[in-house]
């Protein structure tokens, strides 16, 4: 099980990504906004996605785990 997390805090402007769906490494998952900025978090290994923590509009802190991969 690998955990995606947030690289930096901001608000969890778009999910890219759904349960199920099978991901690469780097491919963008997921987009924060921060400081008015769009800031697209990457997965740092391939896998399916067995878990989605966070919701569209939710701020997030660095480190908080975002998704799960397996």
């Amino acid at each position: 099980m690998k955990e995606i997390t947030a690289n930096m805090a901001g608000t969890v402007l778009n999910v890219l990504v759904a349960a199920g769906d099978k991901v690469t490494e780097g491919q963008e998952v997921l987009m924060l906004e921060s400081m008015k900025m769009e800031i697209p978090v990457e997965s740092q290994g391939a896998g399916s996605v067995s878990e989605i923590k966070v919701n569209v509009g939710d701020f997030v802190n660095e480190g908080d785990v975002l998704l799960v991969l397996e």
